[in-house]
């Protein structure tokens, strides 16, 4: 038995790093540390309500929309205010844009490169893999880039900027839409559709996200010239469907009133989500606390010298056992036949989370659609939302990644405790007060690893695309 430590991981947002005991040239168990801790939620104490608007979003460059909208969710129960439908809609539509970018960006930067390996060098596929993926000189990175950057022009005409805007309010968005703006808007949706139909598909959106059965997508992709499609060639050959297991329990919090809440298992009905089954373990990680502890009762106190910490990372639990959260937990809860026949046959794998981020877009472009049609400008976006001296809430979304919860609680009209639960907390965490370990760490047991070993962990590492600081916001 011998230990490894990779790390510093490249390609990931923040500092991560994971240990490997190996034995026999296998993973026989790992731990997940995130290593760099920066105190959002002590931040927030203290200060007016209305200042976790421009505060949360800067716990990520990546991801500060969805931290902008948990927070504006949470201040919109706070205040008792529903957003006009307007609100609604254009709210809905600046956080699928940047779930949408993150989608692609993690295929075309963060994931598809470790494909374009020397290991892999004797591939059938690699060549052209290498050709178009390696990282930041293959052919696919330039246009990819181009064409995200068109598609971010989305959220100046719905949010100002980005990152980091201050449009999502608790009453709806501050950033109303005109009629010419929605033109430009419509005319930027179609042009992101060629590019996904054009490059990252080789069809179209919809005949995609039709696909019904596993078999169906490899004969899809068969003899295809599409990004994706050489993604499905290499995963077939190198056997991610049936690598990176984990729990296979997916949580959602459901999103844009287009996928439902919920809790998926195997063989199971979906379970309705009940947020009072939620509480975080700190028994590994360098916080104080000796119990689970709900969010809504949730400290972040530091304890650096704590025995048995090896992670800043807490470890939260649904009804007390692990699950994992993501775009694959989201099409699961949903129904998604394709997704669910993947998983009912090989459990969450490496395919089964990418194949969910792409089914997602497919699913996701034409949605957005309708909701620009269904804007009506003129009509009111955002309401006024008096915030009360005080009381509590909690704003729940799905960012790109999976599940993001802020839980907030107001005295005197200050932050008495604001709480988030990132999805990478819930996919990275350490072990429990129980010993069992989190999403990842179960991941990756049984994997091939040292010195001569594939980068199958690396493959698995990024399926689940760690957003470390959220983590450890």
């Amino acid at each position: 038995m011998k230990r490894i430590q990779l790390g510093p991981f490249n390609r990931v947002e923040g500092d991560l790093e994971v240990g490997l005991d190996v034995d026999a040239g296998y993973v026989a168990a790992a731990r997940v540390n995130s290593p760099l801790f920066r105190g959002f939620e002590q931040v927030l104490v203290g200060r007016p309500p209305e200042d976790a608007l421009a505060i949360v979003p800067r716990i990520c460059g990546i991801c500060s929309v969805a931290q902008s909208a948990a927070a504006a969710s949470a201040l919109a129960a706070l205040a008792g205010v529903t957003p006009p439908p307007n609100g609604q809609l254009a709210s809905r539509l600046v956080l699928a844009t940047e779930n949408l970018a993150d989608h692609l960006t993690h295929f075309y930067l963060f994931f598809m490169p470790d494909f374009a390996r020397a290991a892999y060098v004797d591939r059938n596929w690699h060549s052209e893999v290498a050709r178009r993926f390696t990282a930041q000189r293959g052919s696919a990175v330039a246009p990819w880039l181009q064409a995200r950057a068109r598609f971010f022009n989305l959220t100046g005409f719905l949010a100002g900027r980005w990152p980091h805007t201050l449009a999502l309010q608790p009453g709806g968005s501050s950033k109303a839409m005109t009629a010419a703006e929605r033109i430009r808007i419509q005319a930027l949706l179609r042009e992101f559709r060629a590019f996904v139909e054009g490059v990252v598909l080789g069809d179209a959106l919809e005949a995609f996200a039709g696909l019904s059965s596993f078999d169906a997508l490899q004969a899809w992709a068969a003899g295809r010239d599409s990004d994706f499609a050489h993604f499905l060639r290499a995963a077939g050959d190198l056997g991610l469907a049936g690598c990176g297991r984990a729990s296979d329990r997916f949580l959602s919090y459901g999103a844009y009133e287009l996928f439902p809440a919920g809790l998926w298992q195997p063989n199971a009905a979906v379970d309705p989500l009940e947020t009072a089954k939620i509480a975080e373990d700190v028994s590994h990680s360098w916080l104080f606390g000796d119990k689970p502890l709900p969010p809504a009762q949730g400290e972040t106190r530091v304890d650096a010298d704590k025995a048995g910490a090896y992670t800043w990372c807490k470890a939260p639990r649904y009804a007390g056992q692990v699950v994992e959260t993501g775009a694959l937990a989201r099409q699961l809860v949903a129904g998604q036949p394709l997704l669910r026949d993947l998983v009912e046959r090989h459990g969450g794998s490496v395919t089964a989370r990418i194949v969910a981020r792409m089914v997602e877009v497919a699913r996701i472009v034409p949605a957005m659609e309708n909701w620009v049609r269904a804007i009506e400008p003129g009509e009111p976006f955002c309401l006024p939302a008096p915030l009360p001296d005080s009381g509590s809430a909690v704003g729940l979304v799905e960012a790109a990644r999976g599940g993001l919860g802020h839980w907030l609680s107001v005295k005197r009209g200050r932050i008495e405790r604001y709480q988030i639960i990132a999805p990478t907390t819930w996919n990275f965490s350490p072990r429990d007060a129980g010993g069992t370990p989190g999403a990842l760490e179960q991941a990756l047991v049984g994997l091939p690893a040292g010195d001569d070993a594939p980068p199958t962990v690396q493959h698995v590492v990024r399926s689940f695309d760690p957003c470390m600081v959220c983590t450890v916001h």
